[in-house]
């Protein structure tokens, strides 16, 4: 059975929005992908939503809030999914396989979260209930500390890179300024990333603010379509491959630094899909963090482990580089609602395949990568896309 296909999508801006809720944000994310399809609330057979929530808002239930925003959808079949930080793809996994299985032609995922308006202390122990807390849940700075702890234990094994992770995190920046979308379109610069100054404080290990992605509103949505329904609508994207793959959880069980989930779901992807890091135009890659997006290098195949800091000093993740990677700003840039972040990704990644991704566009784009974790590369999924209409 052939993989269904992106057929049109929805995207909120990220940031701090005036919209006061998820319902609301996805409500206004839904009718545009409405629109970008050329469907009506009539023609789609499920909704899969991914919210991660865990506090961010006392009203959960949130895959039936899609027909709150849309009495049309009143007794359209909808899920909830949550999946960490990897809660979009979850979703989106969730809506193939449905249509994969022929029990729908069209199908709606929607991504969304609402974080800003949650105490920042209070955001920092939210998220952490993403980490394995019988063990990691005292961490200090939240999950900020996490990866602090992470990149810390990099610069032991493989030396201080910190001048490594500001290029990363100015690359981003300076990507995110050509985003009309992301939160903050500011471009830093390499040495502003990489000096310690009131302005940029360290938060956790050696990481700094600019190290860290933004705590955002936002929502993104996208309409799939079994191949035969995607061939008479007006664009198409195939997945040329997708994968998943779940890592032990506990950070004390396993070699964090080796990203092991995500190099197999890497390597999974690339043999599924007959390709290699080669022929892929670009990659919209999760960068929760600078020191995430160093080791997602080496898992992806661009560095052998500890050599990641080469990467991006050879230019070769640049938006004219060999492999331009987040051409969007990455979540660093463009910001991270958690249960939107993975739907967004693909969205950024669809808009660069058919031309529509304005001043962020690599120009040729024929193949793209997307890799989305959740936790500390706990929930690992790739997917590779290629327009197909």
């Amino acid at each position: 059975m052939q993989d269904p296909q992106i057929v049109g999508w929805g995207h909120t801006p990220f940031g701090k929005s005036e919209h006061p809720d998820t319902e609301s944000l996805m409500a206004a994310a839904v009718a545009e992908a409405l629109e970008h399809a050329g469907i009506t609330p009539e023609d789609v057979d499920g909704i899969f939503t991914g919210v991660f929530n865990n506090g961010f808002s006392q009203q959960d239930f949130q895959g039936a809030l899609v027909a709150m925003g849309d009495e049309r959808f009143a007794h359209t079949p909808a899920t909830r999914y949550e999946n960490a930080c990897a809660t979009g793809s979850a979703a989106l996994h969730g809506a193939m396989d449905f249509i994969a299985a022929g029990r729908g032609r069209i199908a709606l995922v929607v991504g969304a979260e609402k974080m800003t308006a949650t105490p920042t202390a209070e955001v920092g122990d939210i998220l952490l209930g993403a980490s394995y807390c019988k063990e990691e849940a005292d961490i200090s700075g939240g999950f900020a500390g996490l990866f602090g702890k992470i990149a810390g234990s990099y610069f032991q094994r493989y030396g201080d890179k910190s001048e490594e992770l500001a290029m990363i995190a100015a690359k981003n920046h300076s990507n995110g300024m050509a985003n009309p979308l992301a939160h903050m379109r500011k471009d830093f610069g390499t040495a502003f990333c990489n000096t310690v100054s009131e302005k940029n404080p360290i938060v956790a290990g050696p990481l700094r603010r600019t190290d860290c992605s933004l705590v955002s509103d936002g929502a993104a949505v996208l309409v799939l379509a079994d191949a035969e329904t995607a061939a008479e609508m007006t664009r198409a994207i195939a997945f040329r491959a997708r994968s998943h793959v779940n890592e032990i959880m506990a950070l004390s069980r396993r070699d964090v630094l080796e990203f092991a989930g995500a190099r197999r779901a890497w390597a999974q992807a690339f043999e599924r899909s007959g390709l290699g890091l080669d022929d892929l135009s670009l990659v919209e890659t999760h960068d929760c963090f600078t020191i995430a997006e160093m080791l997602e290098y080496e898992a992806m195949g661009l560095a052998e482990r500890g050599e990641g800091g080469r990467v991006i000093r050879d230019g070769i993740t640049a938006k004219d580089g060999k492999l331009p990677v987040n051409a969007s700003g990455g979540l660093k840039s463009k910001g991270h609602p958690i249960g939107a972040t993975g739907v967004s990704l693909h969205v950024m990644a669809a808009m660069q395949l058919t031309g529509d991704a304005g001043d962020m566009q690599i120009p040729g784009a024929e193949i793209a990568g997307v890799f989305n974790m959740g936790g500390a590369a706990v929930t690992n999924y790739v997917s590779i896309l290629e327009r197909v209409k």
